[in-house]
C-alpha cells in the first residue's frame, strides 16, 4: 500500500487530567512524552507527519520543530472532527492515517495497518464502557457503525485510522457537516452513509493501545512503555 501520511490530533485541552500543557506532551519516562513516542513510532516507518495544534500551540511545536503544523484556532469550542479537518485541509490525493494525541501503542499496531490494503480502524474486542468508543460491522465485516452510542458492540475502536485517498474529498465534506461538537467518528458515518463499506476493523490481539484520559491510563500506559520488548 502507498504510505499515507500521518495526522496526529493534538489541538485539545485534555481537562480531565487537569494538565498545564497538551496532553500530548505528557511525560511517559525521563526524555519520552505521548507525542515524542509517537512520532519516534511514524518515524521509523518512514511516515510523513503534520500535526494539528491548539491549546498552548507554541509549547507542542517548539518540542519537535521538523514536524508540519496545523493550527485549529477554535480547538477550545470544537471537537476532533474540526480539528481533523483543519489538517485535511492541506493534503490532496494521499492515504492518510489519523490518530488521537493522547494515544500509547505498541508499534506492531502500525506496521500491521501499513501491510494491509484499503481503509481500516484500529479496534479491540474487550468489554467496553459508556466513555469509549465502539464499533459494529455488516454482514460482510466492514464498518457499519462507530460511536460512543453503538448497541451490541464488538468492541472498541482505539483511536487510530486509515483512510484511502479516493475517499478524502468526500470525507472532508462529511467532517465540514459534522457539528462543532463531534467526534472525527461521526464524519466517518456519514461517510459510511454516503459511500457504503468503507473501513474494516484491524483487531490489534494482544498488543496494548490505551488513550490517555484518566491518571490510571497513564499509570498503565507507563507500565508499558517500560517494557523493552513493547517499544
Amino acid at each position: 500500500m502507498r504510505r499515507p501520511v500521518v495526522i496526529i490530533l493534538l489541538a485539545g485541552i485534555g481537562g480531565r487530567l487537569g494538565l498545564p500543557y497538551p496532553k500530548g506532551l505528557t511525560p511517559l519516562t525521563d526524555g519520552e512524552t505521548i507525542f515524542s513516542r509517537q512520532l519516534s513510532i511514524f518515524r521509523r516507518f518512514g511516515l510523513t507527519v503534520m500535526g494539528v495544534v491548539g491549546f498552548k500551540k507554541e509549547l507542542i511545536m517548539e518540542a519537535d520543530p521538523g514536524v508540519l503544523y496545523a493550527y485549529n484556532p477554535n480547538f477550545d469550542i470544537t471537537n476532533t472532527s474540526k480539528s481533523l479537518l483543519c489538517g485535511l485541509q492541506h493534503i490532496r490525493h494521499e492515504n492518510v492515517l489519523w490518530i488521537n494525541g493522547d494515544v500509547v501503542f505498541e508499534p506492531e499496531i502500525i506496521e500491521r495497518m501499513l501491510h494491509e490494503e484499503g481503509s481500516w480502524v484500529a479496534v479491540n474486542n474487550a468489554l467496553v464502557g459508556k466513555e469509549e468508543v465502539k464499533y459494529a460491522v455488516d454482514d460482510k465485516g466492514y464498518i457499519s457503525a462507530i460511536s460512543k452510542e453503538v448497541k451490541n458492540p464488538l468492541g472498541e475502536a482505539l483511536g487510530i485510522n486509515l483512510i484511502q485517498s479516493k475517499y478524502l474529498n468526500t470525507f472532508k465534506k462529511k467532517l465540514e457537516t459534522a457539528d462543532s461538537q463531534d467526534y472525527f467518528e461521526r464524519g466517518m458515518e456519514l461517510l459510511i452513509e454516503d459511500q457504503g463499506p468503507v473501513f474494516r476493523p484491524l483487531p490489534i490481539g494482544e498488543l496494548f493501545c490505551i488513550e490517555v484520559d484518566f491518571q490510571e491510563d497513564l499509570d498503565q500506559a507507563r507500565h508499558m512503555v517500560s517494557d523493552p520488548k513493547r517499544r
